[in-house]
């Protein structure tokens, strides 16, 4: 009777699990073994050596990702570009508008020729910026391939 009123008493603590991890083993490596086992781990993007052990023995699949610095530097500053491109679409139209409802018909034309102007050099500008991340694109493949 004492052993059921401990057991009903006892109601703090870790819930024990069904099926605990009781054997251990141990590894050593050399130094060369370590470097390599590090390695593989980090390619691994796991976050506990056990877990990255444990897979490999028993032939689970393990997730390798590599993350190129110079890639995500490009497409972060692609994006910014892009952002800033699309206000100056947002500014050129309101500078048209604001052409025409302040100046006369033949001033809003003439500062509308010095737009136009360098509205051309954009596009090229633009194509070019195209021509580079195509480029860069094509370079990216071929390295994953």
């Amino acid at each position: 009777m004492e052993d059921n009123n401990k057991k009903q008493i006892r109601k703090t603590g870790r819930r024990p699990k069904k099926d605990p991890a009781k054997n251990r083993y141990t590894i050593s490596f050399n130094e060369e073994e370590h470097a390599r086992f590090l390695a593989l781990f980090d390619q691994s993007g796991m976050q506990v050596k056990a877990h990255f052990i444990t897979s490999c023995i028993f032939e689970k699949t393990v997730k390798t990702i590599q993350i190129d610095k110079g890639t995500v530097d490009f497409y972060m500053r692609l994006t910014s570009f892009h952002s800033q491109f699309r206000s100056v679409g947002v500014n050129y139209n309101q500078i048209v508008k604001l052409l025409y409802k302040n100046f006369s018909e033949k001033k809003a034309a003439g500062f509308l020729y010095k737009l136009e102007k360098q509205t051309l050099e954009m596009v090229i500008l633009c194509q070019k910026i195209i021509k580079i991340s195509e480029e860069f694109e094509e370079k990216h493949l071929k390295k994953q391939s």
